[in-house]
């Protein structure tokens, strides 16, 4: 089904942005055919303390949510089915669905990973070739990929609006948002479905006397700007009006792993080793990315009840720009105990370490003429040869082939690659 609009002379359509529907779960049904059509929701681990990382819409008619109580979840639906995620199958339908959507579209840019931004070229952006080239993507993916993979698609004359467009049907939707009736059609949306747009940022504009859309597409550039406190706010002035700028690009400010534990691994001495298999993980990465970091976070929830939410406790330490395991895991022993100081928790149901301060490793130098840097620079050197060596080792013979500390309990075994949405690991990262 297509809501089409009114042609309109100028901007024209330049973006197809695609949606996958309930990605996970349709992942979990496609490798599963007795689930097909029931209720079913992926969640971290086997446990009903944890929340739910994806739902079916087959779920969803009950109410579930992603973030519902997987108790919760049981308590709506008595037939649900619950499965563990399975992050490197997901990871592979995405690249199988990348490549098939670009046997008919060049992607312009992955943004997630169940969400790709596809630039239009003049003789593919209007309203037949959009609809004919949506219209053949689903197909593909269906045919190609796996036919309970459904997707929403969005088609208008920037990405933030193509964006829009895709939530605004779904599942398996196409809307098609022309510039001739932009203000009509976004007026019936609410502030929050503007992506960025939460509920700090809905506070700010309330505060502006800007409660619905309607009012906020009558500002002018200027008062854009003050309402949103920041050059951000005449930037998605000109987005809301359908005009084409480019992308601002970023880069990565931090990286990072947390895991929600399993109810035999909540006992703190088994959380460390997770934990410590958590910092193993990201220190890889970041010699991966060629980058040092000089801050390390902790992050630790504790158990909670049904009644009552988990006490979360959370510290740093200061680092002199490293990237090699052993210097990284030195300084989370001294964080632990710290935080086994400061925190009462008996039992731990999610940990999470996170690098930041992050530079390139060549732009970090060390004072030539202070002993102690060489000195240190020259154990540095040992330390970091070790870390890259044992990087090796694992990626050619499997995960946790060689550790640093034991691993008695099998902590890699439970802290494998999860997803986030706007990170997709790469598979290298699912042997280490």
């Amino acid at each position: 089904m297509c809501h089409v609009t009114p042609m309109a002379e100028s901007p024209p359509l330049r973006w197809l942005y695609l949606d996958l529907n309930s990605y996970f779960a349709s992942v979990e049904q496609q490798l599963n055919p007795t689930i097909r059509g029931r209720p079913v929701v992926v969640a971290p681990v086997d446990t009903d303390a944890t929340s739910a990382i994806a739902a079916s819409y087959e779920a969803k008619a009950f109410g579930i949510r992603t973030g519902t109580k997987i108790y919760e979840a049981k308590a709506l639906c008595r037939d649900l089915v619950v499965v563990p995620g399975r992050h490197e199958e997901y990871v592979r339908f995405h690249h199988s669905i990348i490549a098939e959507v670009e046997r008919h579209v060049p992607v312009t840019a992955v943004c997630s990973i169940d969400e790709v931004a596809c630039r239009l070229l003049d003789n593919e952006n209007g309203i037949a070739e959009v609809t004919a080239l949506a219209a053949r993507i689903k197909a593909g993916i269906r045919a190609n990929v796996g036919e309970c993979l459904t997707s929403s698609i969005g088609v208008a004359p920037n990405r933030l609006l193509a964006k829009m467009a895709a939530d605004m049907q779904k599942p398996d939707g196409l809307t098609i948002l022309e510039a001739g009736t932009l203000k009509a059609r976004l007026s019936l949306l609410k502030l929050s479905d503007i992506p960025g747009v939460g509920r700090n940022m809905q506070r700010r504009l309330a505060a502006a006397g800007i409660v619905d859309m309607a009012r906020l597409l009558d500002l002018d550039a200027r008062e854009a700007r003050t309402a949103w406190g920041s050059i951000w706010g005449e930037r998605m002035h000109h987005l809301l009006k359908g005009e084409d700028l480019p992308e601002i690009p970023t880069e990565s400010r931090s990286i990072g792993h947390s895991h929600v534990l399993g109810p035999d691994r909540r006992h703190p001495d088994r959380a460390r080793l997770v934990t410590r298999r958590l910092l193993g993980k990201a220190a890889t990465r970041l010699r991966r990315a060629d980058r040092r970091a000089g801050l390390l976070d902790l992050y630790i929830k504790g158990e909670g009840s049904r009644e009552a939410k988990g006490p979360k406790w959370s510290g740093h330490v200061r680092l002199p720009q490293v990237m090699d395991t052993i210097t990284l895991l030195l300084a989370l022993e001294t964080l632990w105990t710290r935080m086994r100081a400061e925190f009462p928790a008996s039992r731990y149901l999610q940990v999470g370490v996170t690098l930041s301060d992050l530079a390139d490793a060549d732009a970090v130098q060390l004072n030539m003429f202070d002993r102690n840097a060489a000195l240190d620079s020259g154990a540095e050197t040992r330390r970091l040869g070790l870390s890259r060596a044992l990087d090796k080792v694992n990626q050619r013979f499997g995960r946790d082939a060689v550790t640093i500390g034991h691993d008695a309990m099998g902590a890699g075994r439970s802290s494998g690659p999860r997803i986030a949405f706007t990170r997709i690991p790469e598979i290298a990262e699912f042997h280490e």
